[in-house]
């Protein structure tokens, strides 16, 4: 295991790590995923004619409000100061198979402990719309892949997925 694990006291017990003692520094966190789906809801979301309205603009705005939350959703994760954040959605070409609606949060904040559960929470609220605002014509959709990307900032230094601590 790359660490131990701090959420836990002595003897076993769950509880919130102390930050208190440690810097205000820059960190960032990105984060990704994606809505597997038919052709012809992919199709659905390029024509901007999905029933409920912009797909991909609303479920941008549901991941920036859903990521301000984390703290209030994850029970042991600290309050941030989120200083700023990017959500890129896509969907995927009319000949991609199988169609997606892919997802990206990029999150920075300027505190004592990272954001990377706020980018995860970001793409996690994102996804969680997009199959709201399509389930009426598609419910086979598949959340998947949501995962860390990237990590920088902090006392553990920098993380890449594929390339470890840079």
């Amino acid at each position: 295991m790359a660490g131990k694990l701090t959420h836990f006291d002595r003897g076993g017990a769950a509880r919130m790590v102390d930050v208190g003692h440690k810097p205000e520094t820059a960190r960032v966190a990105v984060a990704s995923g994606s809505v597997r789906m038919q052709a012809a809801t992919a199709a659905l979301v390029r024509s901007g004619r999905a029933g409920k309205g912009d797909v991909l603009g609303l479920a941008r705005t549901a991941a920036i409000q859903g990521l301000k939350r984390t703290a209030e959703l994850i029970p042991l994760c600290h309050p941030v100061r989120v200083v700023g954040v990017d959500v890129a959605l896509a969907v995927s070409g009319p000949r991609a198979r199988p169609a997606r609606v892919t997802i990206r949060a990029e999150v920075h904040a300027h505190d004592r402990t990272g954001v990377e559960m706020e980018a995860l929470t970001a793409v996690s609220i994102a996804a969680l719309t997009v199959y709201d605002m399509l389930k009426a014509v598609d419910r086979g959709m598949v959340i998947e892949s949501v995962r860390l990307d990237e990590k920088r900032g902090g006392k553990s230094g920098p993380w890449r997925r594929g390339g470890g601590r840079k």
